[in-house]
């Protein structure tokens, strides 16, 4: 029998880590065996075939990368 476990509610913040190199992570993987892992945006690229092979459910935020701040308006540097 197959349990899925559900995803977490909570959105991956700046005190998530990769569990490889200690970055900021960007995808939470959840796994068949219960437990999750959290990996940087280059770890999850470089792990992403294994991942998919043992992931329940994956929360991916490597979106959050490619999104620029506004400048500042004049005057306010």
């Amino acid at each position: 029998m197959t349990t899925a476990v559900a995803p977490s509610a909570a959105a991956l913040s700046a005190a998530d880590r990769c569990d490889r190199c200690g970055a900021q992570a960007y995808l939470r993987v959840e796994l068949q065996s219960g437990g999750e892992l959290l990996f940087c945006a280059h770890h999850a690229r470089e792990h992403a075939d294994a991942l998919r092979e043992v992931a329940v459910t994956v929360v991916d935020e490597t979106h959050k990368l490619s999104n620029t701040p506004a400048p500042a308006p004049d005057g306010e540097h």
